[in-house]
């Protein structure tokens, strides 16, 4: 593999920390160590470069299809998106076919086609002189290779590592200039590329600008006069030096996504060799390619995942795939035409979750506690307020099945005291005295209850009478006897003890079961005494849980107790449940019994759902735009319409990406489609929905851009991969999950 590091560097810095480095002529059989550990390469002129005249005449150019039929392919689309005729014209020099777009003109002329080419999705499309794009195909023959001279070095040594120039297209004007550092008196210099070797590759790389790389690092002059700086390595070495980069084992440290991403990037590669061939190399060591690191970016993981899965790619019908990949898919892919205009068999929209409900199952926690029987819906909510409460060892077990009845029927002097008593202690204070039915009315018990939590004349030392009377229900404070008033108006004020929808509390009533333990439970919780843990779930096969409290901020394992009460969170309802699905990430509360298992557990959703991806920061995202903001990103795209007046989405693909934008203003509508949508907008995909914002006329001022992912969203979803490794999938088994109706197939 040839891998573009830098291209129109003015100079080059090659060292390694033993010794560098040789030079022989390509036919030597020796090669000559230099003196130094370190070069400078520098492009020099070796006669005036021909300047361009005013009349020059430019073109644009596309270069490095592999074949024939690549290329008149590429024709074919050129002329249904820009209704511009082509030509096709063989490249002797890289062996690869180069496609001449449209008429030759003035710059100004071809730089309008260029970005034509650029919005059709043609990224490649670059402007190159027509005298000197006519002349380069014609100065060699099939295979020929260009001629190269070195000079000596002038102060050669023996032994240590190699230099040597290769048989690549450099331009005749300039040759590569190579210093002990600036200033320094020149160790050599050469028309041909220059290729640096290491002897001693593993512990003392060569490195180029201080970071070190597998392989070789070759230096040759481009036509522009700059140097390119290419790094020739093994597929596998190459691959080493992706994977860490494209999924990072710190953040995704799984073997099994790691494979899948192996075997994703290698067949990338595999169909992608010689994408630019014109320019000297087969990929970028960027986004445009694949990410690439080289030797101080591998990680043991990634590795491993590598040397697992050595000469594997994915094939359809034989043929290695294009493995296009994506961060973060938000849920589903999408089908490849909807992105980058050519349909393809293997890169369809597929659901980024294994399928069915299998991936509930490993994650999935059970009890055996029988349900409440509540169907009233003013008791909704009780059930948790009975749960949390036995659990903290209020008496309260003992009533057999939850139901409606028990919770509407009045409370008993008995168990206003137990339920008190247990209070007190769990606050570490003294039981109030209950001698009387007064207990069981709303202002006796709110004077019982506040003195089993904060202790005797709390509330009336904190509220005068003025508070009191300002608080409490005009219609009832006559009946409300004095010493029990502050104790009433501070439970109303915090909203643990509440009134009957007319208003009142039904002071001269005993109060329901349903409205004393209510009134205990808020105001226990709210206190911090009733011992509930907050944190995040972290499932584990089985009943087996990780949880990471918000206190202490570490990883806690624990095991859920077989009867335990289990609560799932729908809106501000909270319902009791057999089973609650545990993916990860959920926000919980929970309570563990002296055993340390949990007795008490409440799930709320995770914020990223249910799909593979869930576990990427770029799940769910918000970007906000004003329209004058909107208008100037897609300023390309909107000439001629006037001020931009509103974005309408007119068309989505399989995934609900959009893939067509309706541009409106005031003088017209232009469309926008496909792939260049997200890139236009600054977005991070094109899964979104737009939210207006509108001014007191109605007229709209902006965008809410509320979408999901991260990526083009096309073929396998990187963190997607790492979701199903968790529920369990081998590395085969997430491949085939995204691409579709792929083999895997060992190269080597």
């Amino acid at each position: 593999m040839r891998i573009g590091l830098a291209t129109d560097q003015r100079s080059v810095n090659i060292s390694t920390s033993g010794r560098l480095v040789s030079v022989a002529d390509e036919n030597a059989t020796v090669s000559t160590p230099l003196t130094v550990s370190r070069v400078r390469l520098e492009p020099r002129l070796l006669a005036p470069t021909p300047q361009p005249t005013a009349g020059t005449i430019f073109r644009v150019e596309i270069s490095g299809a592999a074949t024939r039929v690549d290329a008149e392919r590429a024709v074919r689309e050129i002329q249904s998106a820009t209704n511009e005729a082509s030509e096709i014209a063989f490249d002797v020099a890289t062996n690869t076919w180069r496609i001449r777009v449209g008429k030759q003109g003035s710059r100004a002329d071809v730089e309008e086609l260029q970005a034509r080419l650029e919005e059709a999705g043609f990224a490649n499309a670059r402007i190159v002189d027509a005298s000197s794009a006519n002349s380069t195909s014609a100065s060699a023959t099939p295979g020929g290779r260009a001629s190269a001279t070195t000079t000596t070095p002038q102060s050669p040594s023996s032994g240590g590592s190699t230099v040597r120039p290769v048989s690549r297209a450099s331009i005749p004007t300039r040759e590569i200039a190579a210093y002990a550092a600036p200033g320094r008196a020149l160790l050599l210099s050469s028309r041909a590329p220059l290729t640096f070797a290491s002897e001693d590759e593993r512990n003392s790389p060569v490195r180029f600008n201080e970071k070190p790389y597998r392989g070789r690092l070759e230096v040759f002059t481009a036509p522009s006069g700059t140097l390119t700086v290419v790094n020739v390595i093994g597929l596998e070495d190459y691959v080493r030096g992706v994977v860490p980069n494209e999924l990072s084992p710190g953040g995704y440290g799984l073997l099994e996504a790691l494979k899948a991403q192996a075997v994703a990037a290698r067949t990338y590669a595999v169909k992608n060799r010689k994408q630019f061939a014109s320019d000297g190399f087969d990929l970028l060591p960027t986004t445009r390619s694949q990410v690439y690191g080289g030797l101080s970016t591998e990680h043991p993981l990634s590795t491993r995942a590598v040397e697992e899965t050595r000469g594997m790619i994915a094939t359809y019908k034989g043929e290695p795939i294009n493995a296009l990949y994506t961060s973060t898919c938000g849920g589903r892919t999408e089908n490849v035409e909807n992105i980058f205009n050519t349909p393809t068999p293997y890169l369809r929209g597929r659901e980024c979750s294994i399928e069915g409900h299998a991936h509930f199952a490993p994650f999935t926690v059970r009890s055996s506690r029988e349900l409440a029987d509540i169907r009233e819906e003013q008791n909704a909510a009780l059930a948790r307020d009975v749960a949390v409460l036995s659990v903290n060892d209020f008496p309260l077990a003992s009533m057999g099945r939850l139901n409606d009845a028990w919770l509407l029927s009045a409370v008993t002097q008995a168990e206003v005291r137990n339920w008190l008593m247990v209070a007190a202690r769990l606050s570490r204070q003294s039981a109030p005295a209950v001698a009387s039915d007064d207990a069981t009315k709303p202002p006796g018990f709110s004077t019982a209850l506040m003195s089993a939590v904060y202790g005797p004349a709390y509330a009336d030392t904190l509220l005068d009478d003025a508070d009191v009377e300002y608080l409490l229900p005009q219609r009832e404070m006559s009946d409300i006897p004095a010493r029990n008033r502050a104790d009433v108006a501070m439970l109303l004020r915090d909203g643990h003890l509440a009134l009957y929808p007319d208003a009142t509390l039904h002071v001269r009533d005993a109060m329901t079961r349903a409205r004393a333990i209510r009134t205990i439970a808020r105001l226990l919780e709210a206190r911090g005494i009733l011992q509930l843990q907050k944190g995040t779930t972290k499932p584990t096969i089985g009943d087996a849980l990780v949880l990471r409290s918000a206190t202490k901020g570490r990883d806690q394992p624990v095991s859920v107790s077989d009867d335990a009460y289990l609560f799932r969170a729908y809106g501000d309802g909270v319902y009791q449940m057999r089973q609650v699905a545990l993916l990860g990430g959920e926000p919980v509360t929970f309570h563990l019994n002296k055993s340390g298992q949990v007795d008490y557990l409440e799930v709320r959703p995770a914020p990223n759902g249910a799909a593979a991806d869930r576990f990427s920061p770029f799940t769910n995202w918000t970007v906000a735009l004003s329209t004058g903001e909107a208008q100037s990103r897609l300023a390309r795209w909107s000439r001629g319409i006037g001020t931009l007046t509103d974005l309408r989405i007119a068309a989505r693909g399989w995934s609900r990406r959009v893939t067509d934008l309706e541009i409106v203003g005031t003088n017209g509508t232009n469309h926008l489609r496909g792939g260049r949508i997200r890139s236009a907008l600054g977005l991070r995909e094109q899964l979104f929905v737009i939210e207006r914002r509108y001014d007191e006329t109605g007229r709209v001022t902006g965008f809410n851009m509320r979408g999901r992912g991260w990526g083009h969203g096309v073929g396998m979803c990187q963190v997607g991969a790492y979701g199903m490794a968790r529920a369990g999938l081998p590395f085969e088994r997430i491949l085939k999950a995204y691409y579709t109706g792929i083999e895997l197939t060992k190269l080597y």
